[in-house]
């Protein structure tokens, strides 16, 4: 099919799913390139919380840092998406979080813990961007393959994201040739990978996908000059859910994804702790000026089982896409809420078990992935096209705001209830979704077989 596209200096015609295809190709590689940073993060942040602050209870600092700012960040990326297109919107997100890269090195040499903590809010601005590249690559898909195209920029992470808590071992080899220490390693690897993941977006994604699906479908009405309508030009959280409480399938979309990230991130975040104090036996908290350090066998084991997690949030991306597209949205939300839920019982009640913990974070990892891809593709079909980017933005605000409190609590919940008592929070949460899920599916089949 041609579809012309109306550009500033000719009217060339252009192959849309030659674009569709070159616009999934360049956002999986950007992913890839990023996602080093994320995973770095996640394996080595609390450990780094634990050892500039001297004390247990800011060890989902770090976490809550990227996770808070990846949903504040989330509406004006989606508004600068809407004015400039989706190109704007991701670069300002990886340069953004390449700098936070830097200030995470940096507080390493310094031992200021402030430091740690806006680099890691800055770092959440590329999670935000990573979380909106998703919806970028459904932007010009076709209703039977939208699954499939956000499952694939979301399964590009896989690499970059498994590698990341590996690079420990190598990281702690390039910081000591750098006069670095050795947990500011990976964060070298992490805002080279930033960069470049920049500079691939400025050159590859052209046309944007976002301006284009909107010349498409505004064909013969005038645009402003950034090729967007007025209808387009709303914003903020109160106008997003209004656009979502229209829809009952907009609403369970949205609760589907925002709890299963809420699970993931507060059971992970307290993972490789509950792991540090399994296998060194509980730590007090320290007196100021004191760290406890890690020892490289122990950062290894941790960086595996995280890298472990991360595969199963990612690897099998494609095939929670292809269900998503042959099965429908809903049965994939309940495969993904039943197996988070199947998930948070084997870590917790096998906490006292590294094999039954790194068993539990796998599932956790498919869970979230089934949940979050059959969700966001019914969420980005359930609005309107001038509401989507718009409920797209809200959705991510409202996933991160829910990664936020998981981590930032999952601390107070542990020290109450222990690392079991955390899991069995997320059961309730995920309980709380099937218990929507399974009677809304069971209504949309009925509906079909009196149709």
């Amino acid at each position: 099919m041609k579809t012309f596209y109306p550009a500033a200096r000719d009217s060339a015609a252009l192959d849309l799913h030659r674009v569709q295809r070159r616009t999934v190709s360049v956002l999986s590689v950007a992913q890839l390139l990023s996602s080093v940073g994320s995973g770095a993060s996640l394996s080595v942040g609390s450990l780094l919380a634990v050892q500039l602050s001297g004390s247990n209870a800011w060890a989902g600092s770090v976490t809550t840092a990227v996770t808070l700012a990846a949903a504040v960040a989330a509406l004006p990326l989606a508004g600068l998406a809407g004015r400039r297109g989706r190109r704007a919107a991701l670069v300002t997100g990886q340069l953004s979080a390449m700098a936070g890269s830097l200030l995470i090195i940096a507080s390493t040499v310094s031992g200021v813990f402030p430091v740690l903590l806006l680099g890691a809010a800055m770092l959440g601005l590329g999670t935000a961007a990573n979380l909106q590249a998703r919806f970028a690559a459904v932007d010009l898909a076709d209703a039977e393959h939208r699954g499939r195209s956000l499952a694939i920029v979301v399964w590009a992470v896989t690499i970059g994201a498994v590698a990341g808590p590996n690079l420990i071992r190598p990281g702690a080899a390039v910081g000591e040739a750098l006069g670095l220490p050795a947990l500011a390693g990976p964060f070298v690897f992490s805002a080279a990978g930033l960069a470049l993941a920049a500079v691939l977006l400025v050159i590859g994604l052209r046309p944007d996908p976002l301006l284009l699906a909107a010349r498409i479908r505004t064909a013969g009405e005038p645009l402003a000059a950034n090729g967007t309508t007025a209808a387009r030009r709303r914003h903020g959280l109160r106008a997003g859910l209004r656009a979502v409480r229209k829809s009952p399938r907009a609403r369970l979309a949205l609760f589907a994804i925002v709890a299963a990230h809420g699970c993931m991130v507060a059971v992970m975040s307290m993972t490789p702790l509950h792991l540090q104090l399994l296998a060194e036996g509980p730590m007090a908290d320290l007196p100021a000026g004191h760290v406890h350090a890690a020892s490289t066998d122990l950062l290894v084991l941790i960086g595996f089982t995280i890298s472990l997690h991360i595969a199963g949030m990612y690897a099998l991306s494609p095939v929670m896409g292809w269900l998503t597209d042959k099965t429908g949205r809903l049965p994939v939300i309940i495969l993904g809420h039943g197996l988070i839920l199947l998930a948070v019982c084997v870590a917790g009640f096998g906490q006292q078990q590294p094999v039954l913990v790194t068993a539990g974070l796998v599932l956790l990892g498919l869970g979230w992935s089934a949940a979050t891809i059959a969700a966001s593709t019914l969420l980005a079909e359930s609005v309107s096209a001038e509401d989507r980017v718009l409920v797209q933005g809200v959705s991510d605000t409202l996933m991160g705001a829910a990664g936020a409190l998981g981590a930032g609590f999952s601390g107070l919940v542990m020290a109450g209830v222990g690392y079991q008592g955390l899991n069995v929070a997320a059961a309730a949460l995920a309980a709380g979704v099937l218990a929507v899920a399974v009677p809304a599916a069971a209504r949309g089949r009925a509906s079909a077989a009196a149709a």
